[in-house]
């Protein structure tokens, strides 16, 4: 029996690395997955197929802006819909990460980090707890960043948003947790991904000098703690942020 047997799980912005190596995971471990792409479809369409060829079910819900309210809560309702009334899992996943320096920044910049970010993050959990709340409750996971303690030049807009999302998983959990609904981060670290070490040398040379764990992370890493987190071996985790960094965060900055 593996971890997540008859579950229906959905996760956002699964056609990019990250949210991609986080549904193949659920997969393996035997749950439905409903995978979101606002822009990757084709990306998120090949990765359904290749569960589907595994044995284990995948649909994409394609095209669903998660800044707009009614287009989380009809995400949500599609998924739940295909998963015959139930939804177990949720990876709040999808972000943007642009880098803008915080002087001179305007407001419109702000916001489009903080609504993509943050704002979904709420709107996406408050529509999936509705459905968990009538099956029983379930699991929510949101994907964070070690920048939400650690926060970048040119990303204050991105670590802002991110100390919030660890936040809102916390004040979550507490109303949350008496309809059987845990609420959870994942934060990780630097996840390598194609052409990475060619755009940024310079960042992954000082990661690689920080990092703990010889290399950078992988995205079926963030996605080993996002089964983890919605799986029975959670049952008793909730408000929890589980940093997933190679111990980064572990290295002295003085």
């Amino acid at each position: 029996m593996t971890l997540l047997t008859g579950r229906v799980a959905l996760i956002t912005g699964a056609g990019g690395g990250i949210g991609g190596g986080i549904a193949r995971r659920f997969a393996q471990e035997g749950a439905a997955v409903a995978l979101h792409c606002r822009t990757s479809t084709g990306a998120a369409r090949a990765l359904a197929e290749e569960i589907e060829g595994t044995g284990e079910r995948a649909v994409v819900l394609p095209g669903a802006d998660l800044t707009v309210e009614d287009e989380c809560r009809e995400l949500v309702a599609r998924a739940a819909e295909w998963g015959g009334g139930r939804l177990d899992a949720l990876v709040n996943n999808a972000g943007v990460q642009p880098v803008r320096a915080l002087p001179g920044m305007p407001v419109a910049d702000w916001r489009a980090v903080v609504d993509t970010n943050l704002t979904s993050v709420f709107a996406v959990t408050q529509a999936a707890a509705e459905v968990m709340r009538e099956r029983g409750g379930g699991s929510v996971t949101h994907i964070a960043s070690v920048e939400a303690r650690l926060p970048a030049e040119g990303h204050a807009h991105y670590a802002a948003a991110k100390a919030a999302v660890v936040m809102h998983a916390r004040a979550a959990a507490l109303e949350y947790g008496p309809h059987g609904i845990r609420v959870n981060t994942v934060s990780p670290g630097l996840i390598d991904r194609a052409g990475l070490a060619e755009a940024w040398p310079e960042g992954v040379r000082r990661w690689r000098e920080a990092v703990a764990v010889d290399r950078l992370g992988r995205p079926e890493d963030i996605g080993d703690a996002c089964v983890f987190l919605a799986s029975r071996l959670a049952a008793w985790i909730t408000g929890h942020d589980l940093v997933v960094d190679g111990g980064v965060s572990a290295r002295p900055t003085w």
